[in-house]
């Protein structure tokens, strides 16, 4: 560890302070009505749809629009992937997608988890990068954000004035895209072609290299869909490599840029929720308790990797920093990002659902491969995708003053709501679904031949490899140990089905909660009702997520990287 890489966390974390009021306050704006004064760039589309964006849904009405927009879109890029090879904007003349394969990746992208088990370079098209992934990238975020606002408008609202409405998911949608996401990753777009990434059609060219070999030179509209896929939480690479590849992340700047974007939009929806609740102290006491997490990670992997491997070190490799050498573990990673920049990019990565990645996590020491691992495990909750993150931690807060109402044996109250029977057991389902989706099928995957086949490595690290695959498909991460091939028909199967339970399965009880919420009347706050705005709430939340985490996973953590970490301790490996 070098102190310049700790001033470059340090500057990542206090620039993510800054922007979290300003992001947050124009959020706010965006979905309070408040840019009325641009309705008309709304209304075509409104009428295109057949919409009232002044229909206040209920939550199921809610919940069924969501549902029925993402498997519309969802069955689209099927048949998209499916015709490629008959579509324009294919210079390379890509064969269409196969079955398995095109059902996996639009389950992957309706869902904002951008799993990829493809080559994006030598597998799609022009055409289907620039619109349907693309796409996929705007609207599912945007459906992540509407979601996050509903739940918030649920616990904003009282009874008499909503029972159970939530808005209109159709505006939210429409609003979220128009107004944060395309004017941002324009921006963006911009900044990322000033640095070097690519944007064009051109097809890909052909060179010879300086040792007289032919290499192939991908092209296409690269910065576009980095721009979006980092704005959005997305993850998902234009090329194989992703953002470790020059053209997608060609200089340091841009590398932060992309990282910073990340948690942007994440670490201000804490605010725009404190805002529309009424009770801004306890929007940051969530981005607190976000926060303490996240610099744990960071902390812990930065040490891990900079720290490097005991093995090499033993077999006589320097791994310490010094002048002329970064030190550490290097192995997968860029040197012009180096080992602080590797190790924070893994940790924003894997709080929020983005996957990006500029190193690969595979390559990591066993415990800087853990944090990232667990990161996903928890839960969307630090920071998150955007609009994922917050109403996951407002999952974790619902239950965490269900818990210290449990301590003083009074009900449980939540901002001026009682948390009832109904509200406890949506949080339970919440929380149930995220553990049973990823240990189940992992367990079977290590006990049958399609499971195993493809694995590169033995032992414990396969075993890492596989519960990371099923953690990040189930979390809708996006992000892999790539030491599992799973482009088969097994696993494309298995991690489509995955990425649909984790995404839909844990937003509708979120919206049924906002919806029950929104129709109970406010109670009055006394000498039991526990403060949720204070150190001690922070330091609850925080011990909740981290023992609803440790209680379910550990068992599987201790076979993987733990023991892996043990036998590098001991210089044994498989």
């Amino acid at each position: 560890m070098t102190v310049i890489g700790w001033m470059q966390i340090a500057f990542y974390a206090a620039l993510l302070l800054a922007i979290t009021k300003p992001l947050g306050w124009y959020l706010l704006r965006v979905y309070d009505g408040s840019m009325h004064w641009l309705s008309w760039i709304e209304r075509p589309l409104y009428r295109l749809g057949g919409v009232d964006p002044t229909d206040d849904q209920h939550w199921t009405r809610y919940a069924a629009s969501l549902l029925l927009f993402s498997a519309a879109g969802m069955l689209l890029t099927y048949f998209v992937l499916r015709l490629q090879a008959l579509l324009p904007l294919n210079p390379q003349h890509l064969a269409g997608v196969t079955a398995r394969q095109a059902f996996e990746t639009s389950a992957s992208f309706a869902t904002n988890t951008n799993w990829q088990s493809y080559a994006g370079e030598t597998t799609m098209s022009y055409l289907v990068q620039a619109t349907q992934l693309t796409l996929h990238n705007f609207v599912s975020a945007a459906a992540g954000m509407a979601a996050a606002i509903a739940l918030t408008r649920g616990i904003a609202r009282h009874g008499g004035e909503a029972g159970g409405r939530l808005g209109n998911f159709w505006a939210d949608l429409v609003r979220g895209t128009l107004y944060v996401l395309l004017p941002l990753s324009l921006v963006v777009a911009l900044v990322l072609v000033q640095q070097g990434v690519i944007q064009n059609l051109a097809p890909y060219r052909v060179v010879t290299t300086l040792e007289g070999a032919r290499q192939t030179i991908a092209m296409g509209p690269a910065a576009s869909q980095i721009a979006i896929k980092q704005v959005g939480t997305n993850g998902g690479g234009f090329f194989n490599a992703n953002s470790s590849h020059p053209f997608e992340n060609p200089t340091p700047w841009s590398d932060f840029v992309e990282m910073f974007l990340i948690l942007a939009i994440p670490s201000a929806l804490t605010w725009t929720f404190g805002r529309m609740v009424k009770r801004q102290a306890h929007g940051w006491a969530l981005w607190a308790a976000m926060f303490a997490i996240f610099a744990g990670g960071v902390s812990a992997t930065y040490w891990a990797e900079a720290r490097g491997n005991p093995i090499q070190a033993a077999a006589g490799v320097d791994v310490r920093p010094s002048a002329g050498n970064p030190g550490g573990n290097m192995e997968g990673k860029e040197v012009r990002f180096g080992i602080a920049n590797s190790a924070l990019w893994a940790v924003a990565t894997t709080d929020a659902s983005s996957g990006s990645v500029n190193a690969m996590h595979d390559s990591f020491t066993p415990l800087g491969g853990l944090v990232p691992l667990v990161n996903i495990q928890l839960g969307e909750e630090i920071f998150g995708g955007v609009g994922s993150g917050l109403y996951g931690m407002i999952m974790m807060a619902i239950l965490t003053v269900f818990i210290a109402g449990l301590m003083v044996g009074r009900t449980p109250e939540y901002l001026g709501k009682k948390i009832q029977a109904r509200e406890v057991q949506m949080v339970m389902l919440y929380a149930l679904v995220l553990p049973a989706a990823i240990l189940v099928p992992s367990a079977v995957s290590v006990l049958v031949k399609p499971g195993l086949a493809g694995l590169t490595n033995t032992g414990p690290h396969g075993l890492s490899e596989i519960l990371y695959a099923f953690t990040s498909t189930v979390g809708n991460n996006g992000s892999a140990f790539a030491g599992l091939n799973g482009s088969s028909s097994y696993y494309n199967t298995l991690f489509g089905f995955a990425m649909l339970v984790g995404r839909f399965a844990m937003m509708v009880p979120v919206l049924a909660v906002g919806g029950f919420l929104a129709g109970r009347k406010p109670a009055r706050e006394s000498a039991g009702t526990f403060p949720v705005t204070t150190p001690l709430f922070v330091a609850l939340l925080v011990a909740v997520i981290l023992v609803v985490g440790a209680l379910t996973f550990f068992p599987a953590l201790s076979l993987g990287p733990i023991v892996e970490h043990l036998l590098m301790g001991a210089g044994r490996t498989f």
